[in-house]
């Protein structure tokens, strides 16, 4: 029976309360079936109410439009997040649509990558919050509380952590591994940048010096992609029983995450291990915080046939890809072997253009030599460059394929055909580019830019440097002091600026600038060397 009291149509599903009933067109009722969760006139029980948002506690409950499930998203009180069922969100300063796509976040996971260096040199993370209110920070590691500790306002703070053993793995790793739980997740409740140390300290003297140094910019969980180019580099051989091998590291932050890696044409010679085949493909299923870590490996005579980069990594939820060499020389066979970590770039982030700055030498302050290499996401990708590199590479044949600059001090834009990852590479220091070892370096596209940048730089290193590409007739300060002597690059609108920060450079600073610039820092001391960007965005890149 409908409300008015006439008979309803045969077929018809009708509601008295939470029971559904189907009417027999008669008058009566063919079938009544008691609902379990709501009741919806024509269609029956369904599992929630279609379209309703309810709060329970910091649990935001949404019903699919049809009623058929109920989605449960956690609103974070660590990262200062509520739960508002009007606007169906988490609502607050770390709700993912307030930040937006870039290095500014709440909810990190910084991961140790295989690095050689001593356990009394530490991994440290550094927390730079450029807001105006307090920034309360918990890193925690699996379900154990590492520590709870707060970041003023317009400053930064350095937080030690332990190395993960089975990550940092020392030596030659015996086989890849997924190691569960094995990254931190550090969690803010104001909008944050977080960078990485593997490791922090130079060192007191040559004899007593880390010596395995690379530094990385973290991106927000928020930003994470589903899809990765690798940039590495080869497994390096001391002799024939010490092979020290690049890797990538993937983590997840959200459980049952199932990541797909499929190797490049020098990705398919790898140990095997958790998941992960000798010729470099496989599928593992990582929990919140599980780090999937594979290591490059020779089998055959030639070293240049053990390199993960170009490997392709892809994943039905959001993850973190770093990239990284336990310790390398660049090139191989000229002393000496620094540690490399970068985050990789979404491949939705990826461009078409890049410019391409020499890092500075502690030699006269002339710009420093470094490998630079491109890698392919399509076949037959086409190259140029402004202003012309003589003998520079043209073409990359196939997808996951790579060419190198081997060595150039010179700046310069590089163009392809197709999206292209450009890796930068500080050579090693018997290279004679002043002190200084290996460290990697993604370039960034010019539309990832920022204006306003707060970053650390760590005590110890001779050589403090701060790079900033910008274009011309951009107004840039460097700790509120104007940047001069922009050095143009080819026929580009942009140019670069390689300021020398002294010995005396440790501590905070700040870039401001009155259209987006790119920034990066970097220390060199004796045989070691940082490098990481001082922050950047993340959505996709211009078609």
């Amino acid at each position: 029976m409908t409300a008015t009291g006439e008979p309803c149509d045969r077929g018809e599903v009708v509601c008295d309360g939470d029971v559904a009933k189907v009417c027999d067109g008669l008058g009566g009722f063919s079938e009544e079936t008691p609902c379990p969760g709501a009741c919806i006139a024509g269609i029956g029980c369904a599992d929630c109410e279609p379209g309703r948002a309810t709060c329970d506690g910091e649990t935001l409950k949404l019903c699919d439009d049809d009623g058929s499930e109920e989605h449960e998203v956690e609103c974070d009180g660590v990262q200062g997040l509520s739960c508002d069922a009007d606007s169906r969100k988490c609502v607050g300063a770390c709700a993912p649509d307030v930040l937006g796509a870039s290095s500014l976040g709440c909810d990190f996971y910084p991961t140790v990558t295989a690095n050689g260096v001593k356990d009394k040199f530490a991994f440290a993370v550094v927390v730079a919050n450029a807001g105006d209110a307090p920034a309360n920070v918990e890193i925690d590691k699996g379900a154990a509380l590492v520590l709870m500790d707060t970041v003023a306002p317009h400053s930064v703070a350095v937080f030690e952590l332990p190395w993960d053993p089975e990550l940092k793995t020392d030596g030659a790793p015996p086989t890849s591994l997924h190691d569960v739980d094995g990254a931190y997740r550090l969690r803010t409740d104001a909008p944050v940048t977080v960078s990485q140390f593997s490791s922090i300290d130079f060192g007191v003297e040559p004899l007593d010096m880390a010596a395995s140094n690379d530094a990385s910019l973290l991106f927000p969980a928020h930003a994470w992609s589903d899809d990765y180019v690798v940039a590495a580099y080869n497994s390096l051989f001391y002799d024939a029983d010490d092979e020290k091998p690049g890797f990538y590291a993937v983590t997840a932050s959200e459980d049952g995450t199932t990541v797909t890696v499929s190797p490049s044409a020098t990705g398919d010679d790898v140990l095997p291990g958790a998941g992960v085949q000798p010729d470099g493909t496989g599928q593992v299923v990582l929990d919140r915080g599980d780090v999937l870590e594979v290591f490059s490996r020779r089998t055959g005579q030639n070293p240049s046939t053990a390199d993960v980069t170009g490997t392709r990594i892809t994943a039905d939820k959001p993850i973190q890809v770093i990239g990284g060499h336990l310790c390398t020389q660049v090139p191989h066979g000229i002393k000496a072997c620094d540690h490399l970590e970068e985050s990789m770039l979404p491949f939705h982030t990826l461009a078409e253009q890049y410019i391409v700055a020499a890092p500075k030498s502690t030699l006269a302050g002339l710009p420093r030599h470094q490998l630079v290499r491109i890698i392919a996401t399509e076949a037959n990708t086409q190259l140029g460059y402004d202003p012309p590199q003589p003998g520079a590479p043209t073409t990359i044949a196939e997808a996951g394929g790579y060419v190198e600059i081997a060595a150039t001090d010179r700046d310069f834009r590089v163009t392809a055909s197709a999206k292209v990852v450009v890796a930068q590479y500080m050579r090693s220091q018997n290279n004679g580019g002043g002190l200084g070892d290996p460290s990697l370096l993604l370039a960034v596209p010019t539309e990832k830019f920022r204006d306003s940048y707060l970053f650390y730089m760590p005590s110890g290193y001779e050589g403090n440097f701060v790079s900033i590409v910008a274009p011309a007739g951009a107004e840039v300060t460097l700790d509120g002091l104007a940047v001069a002597g922009f050095e143009p690059i080819g026929g580009t609108s942009y140019g670069v600026a390689r300021v020398d920060l002294g010995e005396g450079a440790a501590g905070q600073h700040t870039v401001a600038a009155d259209v987006p610039v790119g920034v990066s820092v970097y220390g060199t001391g004796f045989c070691t060397t940082y490098w990481y960007h001082a922050g950047l965005d993340l959505g996709p890149a211009a078609d």
